[in-house]
């Protein structure tokens, strides 16, 4: 009997295995669906291998293999990738989630964090010294994806992205050798890494600046959502005027159950999530200027430690749920546009939510070609995502974002922050890198010219 491709592949797995650390799961194997399983459930993708690796010696290892055997490879980090870019049909997915060391340098203010981190991994190990570096605002999301696409989060009015923080990176390219990225070395590979995603490397290690940051003071207001047009018309006007120590972000949403009063619970609500770095004893007269516009429903923010304002959200949004969203960068929030934003304001499932995430400050310091993150003049990172448990409802909220995000695009900025794009087409990717997007297509080639990275928001290798 002839042997077929599958049948070659698999003997060359059994041959990987004798040298390799990590586990390599396969469809038949016990752990195989939860192992394939990421944070979204709308992802049902079947790999014909996974590569879940213990160390660099294991990701060289892995994407030879992917390479040398023409398999469609993904890589994995914290699995929070909307579109399910972490995962491939019938294909290998390099599974960096056990690669979990991190080592805090207190006096340098920096810390080295390996791929397979969430972001509440940093968080536990930093906050420890009283330190902290930008990430986003759910601490089961993984360091890989989210600094790759750029990064944004509570502390980037006053830091930056969080590619503006990182100061270096290991890379194994897609040859299967290990590189250091940084500012003095592949000066080219650097730029392109932050914020042109996974097109360009396997990343093992990120080095991050980090500040002081403790005790932050946060939480949630919410008004009404009738009071939505009054109070984002305010908000538009009082942000950029404010201090780099004040953040907050504009949401729409419905109010979950506990930890809420019930008198609110299942209540559709506008509103502000805060946090403010500066002095404690100032805060009253943060506050004030939001209370002033509009009558708040509830209101609960307080000092509380950063990692714990990282992780408020971690409890409703939990690995499991359906997810569909769409993105723009937003320059300013007309009057056209809040029209819109309070058309579509009630939320079509509990969990559907609309962000406005500040990304001025300190993010407007660097130049949009110091980066591959081109939108610096941005002001707002805006995020429409439907969620919901219950399959029965994706078409639903499907439809709900879509038909917000087509309403609100005409008044965008044009691109999107890669990490709220869904699979969208070569068209928003180059719009989204702008005037970068040709460089970043010549460091592709350089880097990875057969494109052996392209399950991600894909850059093509210049021809």
């Amino acid at each position: 009997m002839a042997t077929t491709a599958k049948d070659d592949v698999s003997e060359a797995i059994e041959q990987l295995q004798q040298t390799y650390r990590g586990e390599l799961i396969q469809p038949d194997d016990e752990e195989f669906d939860d192992t394939r399983a990421i944070y979204n459930a709308m992802i049902d993708k079947h790999p014909l291998l996974i590569a879940q690796c213990r160390d660099i010696a294991d990701v060289i290892k892995a994407v030879n293999f992917g390479r040398e055997h023409d398999l469609e490879t993904s890589i994995r980090s914290g699995g929070h990738n909307g579109p399910g870019l972490s995962l491939v049909d019938d294909g290998l997915v390099i599974d960096l989630s056990e690669m979990t060391g991190i080592r805090v340098d207190p006096e340098a203010k920096t810390v080295r964090v390996e791929p397979g981190c969430t972001w509440g991994n940093v968080d536990h190990a930093t906050h420890a010294f009283g330190l902290a570096t930008v990430s986003g605002i759910i601490s089961t999301t993984g360091v890989g994806g989210l600094t790759l696409g750029g990064g944004h989060g509570y502390l980037s009015r006053q830091y930056g992205l969080a590619i503006d923080n990182l100061l270096s990176a290991d890379v194994v390219l897609a040859d299967g050798r290990l590189v250091r990225a940084s500012e003095d070395e592949n000066e080219d590979l650097f730029w392109a890494l932050r914020g042109g995603g996974g097109n360009f490397g396997v990343v093992t290690s990120f080095e991050f600046q980090l500040h002081p940051v403790e005790t932050v003071v946060a939480g949630p207001m919410f008004w009404p959502i009738e009071e939505l047009e009054t109070t984002m018309g305010w908000y538009r006007e009082w942000l950029p005027e404010v201090t780099a120590d004040i953040y907050a972000f504009y949401l729409t949403a419905e109010v979950p159950g506990d930890p809420f009063p019930e008198e609110i619970h299942g209540e559709k609500v506008c509103g502000l999530m805060w946090c403010y770095t500066g002095p404690r004893d100032e805060i009253e007269d943060v506050l004030q200027p939001a209370r002033d516009i509009a009558e708040p429903l509830f209101e609960h923010v307080d000092p509380m430690p950063y990692p714990a304002l990282q992780s408020m959200f971690d409890g409703l949004y939990p690995p499991g749920d359906q997810w569909y969203w769409k993105g723009d960068f937003v320059d300013e929030l007309t009057d056209e546009a809040i029209v819109e934003h309070q058309r579509f304001a009630e939320v079509p499932t509990a969990k559907s939510t609309m962000h406005l995430y500040p990304v001025d400050g300190a993010v407007h310091s660097v130049g949009e070609d110091e980066t591959a993150w081109n939108y610096r003049d941005a002001n707002w990172s805006m995020v429409i995502a439907g969620v919901d448990p219950d399959p029965a409802n994706f078409e639903e909220m499907k439809d709900w974002a879509r038909n917000y995000w087509q309403a609100l695009h005409e008044h965008s900025a044009g691109g999107s922050y890669v990490n709220f794009m869904m699979e969208e087409g070569q068209d928003r990717i180059r719009a989204t890198y702008g005037d970068n997007y040709e460089r970043l297509q010549k460091v592709k080639a350089k880097y990875d010219p057969d494109n052996f990275f392209h399950v991600n928001q894909n850059i093509e290798p210049a021809t």
